[in-house]
């Protein structure tokens, strides 16, 4: 018996070895994928209030196997003399399985932030963000997560970032998890993600500029290098 029972575990053994292969296999971290987005925002009269959003079509190659199509939009205010922005948002979110594109969940989104610009020297501009989420996402209990990016901005033939400006563009962005428990069971680690980014960014009117670059993003299971391509619209 016990021989018996020392074989079927064995055979256990292999088999969940073969099922974490296979886990892991099922994104291919070597492919490079491509982020195409738009991010606009506006003032209503140059007052304190405004809006602002983005859309993102995310790929795990450069086209076509969805990653996820993110849709979020907000109501922003800006105190008088003061350059903070508050931002009150909400986002919905369509994942798709890596290499299928019959595996899909999505996820509702509310959010916080406070974004607070800073400059250093003449030439480095700077933006710290900081956001609070609550998701809802399909198949899983009630969940939080805290994120603090900090963007650097560096013209390279002026010292503004103006009409015809090139500059360099990076930033590094760390997720958090809130609550660990998502139910059945399952939970998920205190680090959720890390992403670092660089592009080469041209003005092309003072409130439209274009990027162009590569960002790594690493999560507690995977890391992958992504493409990206954005553009950034001030109404």
């Amino acid at each position: 018996m016990r021989k018996i029972l020392a074989q079927i575990l064995l055979v256990v053994v292999i088999l969940i070895g073969f099922a974490t292969e296979d886990a892991k296999a099922q994104i291919d971290e070597d492919q490079t994928g491509a982020w195409y987005m738009y991010f606009w925002n506006a003032q209503i009269k140059e007052g304190s209030w405004g809006f602002q959003g983005d859309l993102q079509y995310r790929n795990w190659n450069l086209m076509g196997d969805l990653e996820q199509l993110l849709l979020r939009g907000g109501l922003t205010y800006k105190p008088k003399n003061a350059s903070i922005l508050f931002t009150l948002g909400y986002g919905h979110i369509t994942t798709g399985a890596f290499d299928s594109s019959e595996i899909l969940n999505t996820e509702s989104r509310i959010y916080q932030e406070a974004l607070f610009p800073q400059k250093i020297g003449s030439i480095f501009y700077l933006r710290h963000r900081f956001r609070y989420e609550q998701r809802w996402v399909e198949d899983q209990d009630f969940r939080t997560r805290y994120r603090y990016n900090l963007f650097i901005d560096v013209p390279i033939n002026s010292k503004v970032i103006d009409k015809k400006t090139l500059y360099f563009a990076f930033y590094n962005e760390l997720f958090i998890n809130g609550q660990r428990d998502i139910g059945d069971d399952r939970s998920v680690e205190l680090f959720d993600r890390n992403r670092t980014y660089g592009a080469l960014g041209y003005a092309i009117r003072k409130n439209l500029k274009v990027q162009l670059g590569v960002m790594r993003q690493i999560t507690d299971n995977w890391a992958k290098t992504q493409m990206q391509l954005s553009l950034h619209h001030n109404w």
